[in-house]
């Protein structure tokens, strides 16, 4: 282990076991932010498709709505804006703000809302150009709501994007970073305390060693001091012997 890879810690049960408690941690976030990135990527793609088919389907309506424009055009000789003007007293369509929670981001959703609904412009001016001026609201009314769905769309494509890469960079940084810098730590751990086991280890059995030792020559010493005992016994046995004899004889010569 490097010394950048140490951290200032004295290894002991406790740290252990706080090292153990981070790294559970650090596992569960890891898991818990990768569920986060692979709902937010599914709903990314689904987002995408939408868009896609919202802008397949946009071509079609804005050449309709053109053409349905210049029909108009071509039909009614006067100011087209004007007339129109003169049948609008306030606005029917109007775009309301809400939001969408997915997994914890929230995305901007805009809606259309109708308040009018679509009246029709077959009394509109008396020369013709009535029906196709309905028709060209209609078509517009479509390509608006096409519009702010995508618009929709495409803001919460935005956000997500962002969203995903930070949420991909903290996964990215727990799983290569900070989850091997504590499995290191924990491992230099481990191996301190292994090691301390073995030096106490060691330092007990050299006592143990040294305890028979002792207990050896203790046994040897008083082994030695015990036949001294009886070779002691022995001389003053022989010696009180002799003397009884001596006087036996000279008592009875």
């Amino acid at each position: 282990m490097s010394g950048k890879d140490r951290i200032n810690i004295f290894p002991s049960r406790m740290a252990q076991t706080a090292m153990k408690q981070r790294l559970k941690g650090a596992q569960k976030g890891h898991s818990l932010l990768k569920k986060k990135s692979d709902a937010l990527t599914m709903k990314f793609r689904q987002i995408l498709k939408k868009i896609i088919d919202i802008k397949q389907d946009m071509g079609n309506v804005m050449k309709d709505s053109t053409f349905s424009l210049a029909e108009v055009k071509f039909a009614h000789s006067g100011n087209i804006n004007q007339m129109v003007l003169q049948n609008v007293g306030r606005s029917q369509i109007k775009v309301k703000s809400a939001k969408e929670n997915v997994a914890g981001v929230v995305l901007p959703v805009f809606e259309v809302i109708n308040e009018g609904g679509i009246t029709g412009y077959e009394l509109t001016g008396l020369s013709g150009g009535g029906q196709q001026i309905d028709r060209l609201k209609k078509n517009y009314a479509k390509a608006l709501d096409l519009l702010v769905n995508l618009a929709s769309l495409q803001t919460s494509f935005i956000t997500l994007d962002e969203v995903i890469k930070a949420t991909n960079r903290r996964v990215n940084a727990i799983e290569h970073v900070i989850i091997p810098k504590i499995e290191r730590t924990l491992q230099y751990i481990i191996q301190e305390l292994d090691e301390r086991e073995r030096e106490e280890f060691y330092r007990l059995k050299k006592i143990q060693e040294k305890k028979k030792k002792l207990k050896a020559l203790r046994e040897a010493e008083a082994l030695a001091s015990g036949l001294d005992v009886i070779d002691l016994a022995e001389s003053a046995a022989a010696t009180i012997i002799d003397l009884h004899e001596d006087q036996d004889e000279t008592l009875f010569p």
